[in-house]
């Protein structure tokens, strides 16, 4: 049906607190297995796109557990190899009322940041693929990552295979090491052609905070982008406002060099978990593309999927093309 979209990340073992308790005093943890460029690959999957993972995982049963996962789903996992080191992991205490959610990291010397350039066959990965997805999260792992990230989007540059990068920034990984996440990020936005990011990505990337508000900020933001970076054709992105753990509004907006498009604000209530939704989105988003809808469907999609992703447990949207069309409709009863 369409073209191989192949991602390039880190796959991570989520182990949750249960029943929205604290991690000091859960009595047992949920597993779920995550990481954000995998979220994406999963959730075009199971939209019926044609979806391939190049990762490495340890050779344990955490390894063998995140490829079952994104076999389940019908990515292609035969990119993903066993490597020496341990599988990342994160923690998460859910949030409630208002108290929000917050989640501890323990990722330091995993098997995929341990795996550095000269380890993936890019020429046989790449082979039939339409495009690349990249994260920010992988250059921020350290030096060995930010430079397997960058051979990536170079072998793909070199194939024709057009990249769509997602912002992802996280502070706490970049500090970790002497690092210059500017600089890095500036080279992998400028292979781009689709970037996931807003307001405050483009003010990092450019050096100063872009003015104003809302939607007028961000087609500044867009705007900016597209100046800087030549072979930028779209930018997507989401807004939310918390109201508590449980209620968020949230629009979705994709701006092109000739115009933007917001969706309505939906208000997102009775959050089962939120995490993963900006990675529902951009799978969302993608996969629309991909099948040739135009801007405001694609920004359709993404809102629809996003906000279906906070009523599932776990990191990764695992809805099809009807439940989009049932969310669109309106449809919140009981389908029998």
């Amino acid at each position: 049906m369409t073209a191989r979209t192949v991602f390039l990340g880190e796959l991570l073992v989520r182990l949750s607190a249960t029943g929205r308790q604290l991690l000091t005093t859960t009595p047992a943890l949920d597993v779920h297995v995550g990481g954000a460029e995998a979220n994406v690959a999963v959730g075009m999957a199971m939209l019926g796109a044609d979806t391939a993972m190049v990762s490495a995982v340890p050779a344990n049963a955490f390894g063998q557990r995140a490829i079952a996962h994104l076999a389940a789903a019908g990515v292609d996992a035969r990119g993903v190899i066993e490597a020496p080191g341990r599988m990342g992991l994160y923690v998460l205490t859910p949030g409630a009322g208002l108290r929000a959610s917050d989640i501890l990291y323990d990722r330091a010397d995993s098997a995929f940041a341990r795996t550095g350039p000269g380890r993936f066959d890019w020429a046989a990965l790449l082979k039939g693929a339409s495009r690349l997805h990249l994260s920010g999260i992988t250059p921020a792992l350290g030096p060995g990552s930010a430079a397997l990230a960058l051979e990536a989007a170079d072998a793909a540059e070199a194939a024709g295979v057009a990249i769509s990068f997602d912002g992802n920034y996280r502070a706490r990984l970049w500090e970790a090491w002497d690092s210059d996440p500017k600089s890095i990020l500036t080279r992998l936005v400028g292979k781009a052609d689709i970037l996931f990011g807003n307001h405050q990505d483009i003010g990092l990337l450019l050096g100063q905070p872009v003015p104003g508000e809302g939607a007028a900020r961000r087609r500044t933001a867009a705007e900016r982008a597209f100046a800087a970076f030549p072979k930028l054709k779209l930018m997507a992105s989401t807004a939310r406002h918390a109201l508590d753990a449980d209620r968020h509004g949230i629009s979705a907006r994709i701006d092109t060099r000739e115009g933007g498009h917001q969706t309505d604000e939906v208000l997102v209530s009775g959050i089962v978990d939120r995490i993963g939704a900006g990675d529902a989105f951009a799978a969302g988003v993608l996969a629309a593309l991909d099948r040739g809808h135009d801007v405001a469907e694609a920004a359709e999609w993404g809102l629809a999927l996003t906000a279906l992703k906070h009523s599932l447990p776990g990191d990764a949207s695992l809805f099809g093309p009807a439940d989009i069309e049932a969310f669109r409709a309106g449809a919140r009863d009981v389908r029998r």
